[in-house]
């Protein structure tokens, strides 16, 4: 039992919580399936790892940029708040699970059940009609410690093996499902690239995909935008991105102070630099950021694409793999990206103007994960199915979602009290209902669920017009 618990360990440690060596690994036995030379699948790897290391150094760049700003709202004011980013999320579960003397380890033990689900579902797929294999590790790690805290929050008494089990299907069973319901809205997006959604915001694709249509027309969508001649700056990507974090994160810098940042921040914000060449430098990272995230995507989603046909003829056959929601980012014309982030943000900033002006026992306060990748990917999404106007009003309402609901559930599961919350959108629209179905319906709320979510993909497969194209994959 030790030499598996250590197996485990490892395995977890260096492989499930690095995604790009996870990434890798896929896209080598891919290689090796299909009888590739053996430097083609050496070149594949090295290929696959470096492009997700190069998405991890864009998207590592734009929250360590300014994850810190915003929380100097949280503390420069002194405010009872909760920060919604799955890395406060993080956060505040350690210190929550330690106010009762448990550890994070169950949460490993709860991931390695829900991948072992995954898997084994999958080779089912011809009775469970599951088609996606959930591969992004530095996202199971942060949903199954969110949920980790949930159940053990709820049900105090299966602070044990029991919940972790409970953890690990609950969890398992949802990184199936939901990315199982991204393949269509994805195929369709991506003209057949061959993968899905495995993020935070699988309901939410999918949600759009099913209502943008009924908001506005495809074909007056982003591309087709014109704008006035002293505008046109602004079709380019690079540029529209930069002023707009000038605008938002400039405002913001500026309320926080001088000597706040300063005192913060030492090492970027000398005494010998002024306050203004500060603000520009920080708000043009983003740009930077962003460019490096974009082509990290275009390398890895290529190999992965290519390689993911051997594992799929041979061990899974017909699934597909649930990748970064920024593998879609280059399928859609660069303005989506940031037409979802003022929209998200708009609405996140709506609601959190009410909280202040009507004093909720809880603040929230807006963070950088949710608002940006949760807003992007659904105004991608809703821009191919409904145009400019779909991309507008579905990412302003999920902003809306994203911090009214989560000012209900961090009070639901306690969170308030350590600060932060997960904050992306499906832990808004799904997770939370789940939970309060748990809280009031207690051991039956978690049969109903599994129930339910088992039902899911069975329900897609009897509605698809066309039975064998939902099983390749090309619904």
């Amino acid at each position: 039992m030790d030499t598996l618990l250590n197996l485990f360990s490892w395995f977890a440690n260096n492989i499930l919580t690095r995604p790009e060596f996870f990434v890798g690994l896929i896209v080598l036995l891919g290689y090796i399936l299909l009888k590739k030379p053996f430097y083609e699948c050496f070149a594949g790897f090295v290929k696959a790892v470096v492009g997700y290391m190069i998405l991890n150094v864009g998207a590592a760049g734009l929250v360590t940029t300014f994850r810190p700003i915003l929380a100097g709202l949280n503390d420069r004011f002194k405010l009872e708040a909760a920060i919604i980013d799955p890395y406060f999320g993080l956060n505040a579960v350690n210190a929550a699970l330690d106010s009762v003397g448990l550890t994070t380890s169950w949460t490993m033990i709860s991931l390695l059940i829900g991948f072992i689900l995954n898997i084994v579902l999958v080779l089912l797929r011809k009775f469970t009609k599951i088609r996606t294999l959930f591969i992004t590790g530095h996202i199971m790690v942060q949903q199954a410690t969110t949920v980790t805290w949930i159940i053990f929050f709820l049900f105090p008494e299966y602070q044990n093996m029991i919940g972790a089990a409970i953890v690990g299907v609950l969890v398992g069973l949802y990184w199936m499902v939901s990315s199982n319901l991204t393949v269509g809205p994805t195929q369709r997006l991506t003209g057949n690239a061959g993968f899905a959604i495995g993020h935070q915001q699988m309901f939410a694709v999918w949600l759009t995909d099913k209502f943008a249509g009924k908001l506005g027309d495809p074909k007056k969508n982003l591309e087709n935008i014109r704008l006035p001649k002293w505008l046109s700056i602004f079709h380019d990507n690079i540029v529209a991105t930069s002023t707009l974090m000038l605008l938002f994160f400039g405002s913001i810098m500026v309320i926080l102070g001088d000597d706040y940042l300063r005192a913060m921040n030492p090492a970027k914000f000398p005494e010998t630099l002024s306050f203004g060449t500060y603000i520009l430098s920080e708000a043009l990272y983003f740009s930077v950021y962003l460019a490096i995230l974009m082509q990290g995507v275009r390398m890895f989603v290529a190999e992965l694409t290519n390689s993911f046909q051997g594992i799929s003829n041979r061990i899974l056959p017909g699934a597909l793999p649930a990748v970064d929601c920024a593998a879609v980012y280059s399928f859609a014309p660069p303005n989506a990206i940031l037409f979802g982030f003022i929209f998200g943000a708009l609405g996140q900033f709506i609601v959190i103007l009410g909280m202040v002006l009507f004093k909720a026992p809880v603040l929230i306060i807006t963070g950088f994960v949710p608002v940006f990748f949760d807003n992007a990917t659904i105004a991608v999404f809703a821009n191919k199915r409904g145009g400019t106007r779909a991309a507008m009003i579905c990412s302003f309402v999920s902003g809306i979602l994203q911090v009214s609901i989560s000012a209900f559930a961090v009070m639901l599961v306690g969170l308030y009290k350590f600060g932060g919350w997960h904050g992306n959108i499906d832990f808004e629209i799904f997770w939370t209902p789940v939970a309060m179905l748990l809280k009031y319906c207690h051991i039956w709320g978690i049969v109903i669920v599994v129930l339910f979510m088992l039902a899911i993909p069975l329900i897609q497969f009897a509605r698809a017009k066309d039975k064998k194209a939902y099983e390749e994959g090309l619904e």
